[in-house]
């Protein structure tokens, strides 16, 4: 589902990414491990089309991402990838509801039929947020904006879906339940599932753990 071949990236400053090679498969939930600083949210923006690489060939179900135009990516983003992010990226001025069915707002190739505004509710329901959808984000809790990022990133039934530090701002109980529900949906859409995670207790729930010190550089430049 993912391939990345010859990949290298740097920021000023020093720090350099490098990953000679690195295959995802279709239905494979993976985690991404390391220290603050090694490269794993780096990466992922890498595989999804965020960030560009200074070097090297990465695709997404086939599709390669090289050479595409900051719109393509953007709506490749949107047709197959559900991104968790870590800063949640809620939009202040839409409600709970809204922001769950934003791919559809920003999309015209989707469709926003009552089946998918049914299926945001129900995700919602699913995550304790039911009685909150008229909400703006400024009206929740940190831990209830990251369950609204978690649905949103869910609602469009992705092939990929992509999660950095999903759990991070959750207590036991509620990080448990939020992860069931994100492997329910891997596995009934056979997606596949990249988890950026500081949390060694979730590891054993992944079918592969690829620690990101095996692809980092990090160099002082005069």
């Amino acid at each position: 589902m993912i391939r990345i071949s010859d990949l290298r990236f740097a920021y000023r400053g020093g720090f350099e990414l490098s990953v000679p090679s690195l295959d995802i498969a279709r239905g494979e939930k993976l985690a991404l491990v390391g220290p603050s600083g090694s490269g794993k949210t780096t990466l992922v923006y890498l595989m999804t089309g965020i960030l560009r690489p200074a070097a090297g060939k990465i695709s997404i179900g086939g599709d390669t991402l090289t050479g595409r135009t900051d719109r393509e990516l953007r709506n490749l983003r949107i047709s197959k990838v559900g991104f968790i992010f870590q800063e949640f990226e809620l939009l202040d001025y839409l409600n709970v509801r809204e922001n769950i069915l934003l791919p559809y707002l920003m999309n015209r190739s989707l469709n926003l039929d009552a089946e998918a505004r049914g299926r945001a509710d129900t995700l919602a329901s699913e995550v304790g947020l039911g009685d909150k959808l008229s909400r703006r984000p400024g009206e929740l809790s940190h831990g209830e904006r990251q369950r609204v990022a978690i649905c949103r990133a869910l609602i469009t039934r992705p092939s990929v879906i992509v999660a950095d530090e999903p759990t991070g701002n959750l207590d036991r109980v509620t990080a448990d339940s939020i992860l069931d529900i994100i492997m329910r949906q891997v596995k009934l859409h056979d997606a596949t599932l990249v988890t950026v995670t500081h949390d060694q207790t979730l590891l054993d729930r992944f079918d592969r753990v690829v620690d990101l010190r095996d692809y980092t550089e990090v160099a002082v430049r005069q």
